[in-house]
């Protein structure tokens, strides 16, 4: 999930000490990219099953790992860690929402498997209706194009930019710098490699990107707490408070704009304008609209659950979807711990160079700290594992990029031209998803001029999902618990959510960039400035309730759907034959397992209370 509350911009101003044992690494994990790409595309199929969904054949590991690579971007990465440096662990709370995956696992996992469908569209048609599908289908596109897409090459310009600040080429009298080149060579590498080998590249990929980018964080966290002196040192220097996982649960504030902050060098020279978040996480958003959001983007994304639909039955999906969980909990110790140990290497001054962090006041400087991962990289690891944890930065990039397009392509392809082609052949089916996501790669290099240039765009784009994701949430949570709700009900709770949703971010868009002389928001008092002002935890809460009750009530005032259509899709129509199914698709593995994850999460909101 992309954290709008996160407060992360990834710094650009590193100078890189990239050594040329650093770049055989990197060389390597490229060509090992590239094999595994080429071994997937030789032994592919030329039919949909195949292309979109690695012939529902994927095992549960690459499930899992696929899953969490998909998650994981480099803006992920470097964020998380940068939010450990300024607050501490209060973003785990996003990191523990691994039990989200067991929902998927338990609850959904058997209702996806028996349907057999590729798309989360498509289910919705099969419970409700096609009208369902196709604006599910659209906005899903469309939310991929201008959010996910749009961070992913945010992310791979700054790496690049980050790794080498210099590099550039003339071409005539246009200067094309590292931001271009980076974004561009990523862009068309994940490109490459999902258009030509569809699902199984992408999920083989994710694989060995997960194991590199787990390697690289896990060496990065060693060295760090190995300089400091070790984990009791880490408590002492951070204090009790970086190690309250419950302060985001004090209602200190509820703004919800998002605000300029000029980063500068310790010099004064202005570097650049950053947007951050201008609020606290008061503990009414975080108990109801934090899940709400989880459970979406877990449960019902597509982005997230066409791995799953890989697996060839139940059981493999359950324990893919189990396993992923597992690797969900990684990012607290693997990237917000990173973030702590930075700050207190730059107090302690055990790392001088780290010192700019921290100011005068003996205070951390928030836009300072935000690259606290990239100077953990640069001031403390050997050359060779420097080059581990940046192809582990690339790893994730290129992880959750490859994720968007064949996401998109799958949406495309499945849910609107086999509408239009119903007689297309399973050739042309195949070949117009690599087209699709050919043209994903496009419209993302379209994108770069956009989100270079507007830093602010880049940010706030982080929000989206909390203003599209509650009438998905509605509609298939409610779908699946409720049979007397219809097609009516979900189509305008869709409807009414989606333009609740688009209306405050089109009254947003304009504070968060600037535009038309927003800088400082609407008049005071006026109808848009109440909107703008709504904390936007508490508006998504609002969109929740709003197509909650637009379901119900348009479903009760409409007929009473068909049993026989929405066989098996609803707890109250499951067979006996499919229930017995499911039942025998599970062992106490898949018990332990679950349980494990729950004392884990269990273990961390007890540990980390202060």
């Amino acid at each position: 999930m992309i954290h709008g509350q996160a407060l992360v911009v990834l710094d650009t101003q590193l100078e890189s000490q990239i050594t040329r044992l650093d770049w055989v690494v990197i060389a390597i994990y490229f060509g090992i990219l590239l094999t595994v790409a080429w071994w997937v595309v030789k032994r592919g199929k030329d039919s949909a099953a195949d292309y979109f969904l690695a012939g529902r054949n994927l095992s549960w590991w690459i499930i899992g790992a696929s899953i969490f690579a998909s998650n994981i971007g480099s803006e992920h990465v470097v964020g998380l860690a940068g939010a450990g440096a300024t607050s501490g662990v209060a973003l785990a709370h996003y990191e523990l929402h691994a039990w989200c995956l067991l929902v998927l696992a338990w609850l959904f996992v058997p209702f996806y498997m028996r349907s057999m469908v590729f798309t989360m569209p498509e289910f919705l048609e099969r419970r409700f209706s096609p009208a369902s599908r196709y604006v599910l289908s659209i906005v899903s596109i469309i939310t991929f194009i201008v959010s996910k897409i749009a961070v992913g090459i945010f992310a791979g310009g700054v790496v690049f930019g980050t790794l080498l600040p210099e590099l550039h080429i003339t071409v005539g009298n246009t200067n094309i710098d590292s931001f271009w080149i980076g974004s561009v060579l990523v862009i068309a590498l994940t490109g490459l490699y999902t258009a030509l080998g569809g699902m199984r590249a992408v999920a083989y990929n994710d694989a060995v990107q997960t194991f590199v980018l787990i390697l690289g964080s896990a060496s990065l966290t060693a060295y760090g707490l190995a300089k400091l002196g070790g984990w009791h040192e880490l408590r002492y220097w951070c204090g009790s408070e970086m190690f309250n996982l419950w302060k985001p649960l004090i209602p200190a504030g509820v703004q919800g704009t998002w605000a300029p902050v000029l980063e500068t060098s310790s010099g004064g020279q202005v570097l650049r304008e950053a947007w951050y978040f201008n609020g606290n996480f008061p503990w009414l958003g975080m108990l109801f609209c934090a899940p709400i959001i989880g459970l979406w983007y877990w449960c019902t994304d597509q982005y997230i659950v066409q791995r799953a639909l890989g697996a060839p039955n139940e059981s493999v999906a359950r324990r893919g979807a189990i396993f992923a969980s597992f690797l969900k909990l990684f990012p607290v110790y693997l990237f917000i711990v990173p973030g702590l140990i930075c700050f207190a290497l730059a107090k302690s001054g055990k790392v001088p160079a780290l010192g700019a962090m921290i100011g005068a006041d003996g205070k951390v400087i928030g836009p300072v700290a935000q690259g606290a991962f990239p100077m953990m990289v640069q001031y403390l690891l050997p050359a060779g594992l420097r080059g581990l944890v940046v192809a582990g930065l690339l790893s994730a990039l290129m992880g959750s990029l490859a994720g968007v397009f064949n996401a998109c392509s799958t949406l495309f392809t499945v849910d609107l031209y086999e509408k239009w082609k119903p007689a297309a052949s399973q050739h042309q089916i195949v070949r117009v998803g690599r087209l699709a996501t050919a043209a994903m790669v496009v419209v993302a290099l379209a994108w770069i001029p956009v989100i270079k240039g507007a830093q602010g765009l880049y940010t706030y784009l982080q929000a989206v999902q909390g203003y599209l994701a509650p009438p998905i949430f509605v509609v298939f949570f409610f779908g699946v618990f409720f049979k007397r709700l219809n097609a009516q009900g979900a189509l305008w709770a869709m409807v009414v959510g989606f333009a609740l949703g688009i209306f405050r971010m089109l009254v947003d868009t304009p504070v968060a960039l600037g535009l038309g002389g927003l800088e400082n928001g609407y008049r005071q008092g006026s109808f848009l400035w109440v909107v703008n002002n709504i904390y936007f935890q508490y508006f998504s809460v609002l969109i929740t309730i709003v197509s909650a009750v637009v379901m119900v009530v348009v479903s009760q005032m409409t007929s009473e759907p068909d049993d026989a259509k929405i066989r098996s899709l609803t707890f109250a129509t499951v067979t006996p034959e499919d229930r017995a199914k499911t039942r025998a698709s599970w062992s106490w593995r898949e018990i332990a397992g679950s349980g494990l994850v729950l004392v884990c999460i269990l273990g961390a909101y007890l540990y980390f209370r202060g």
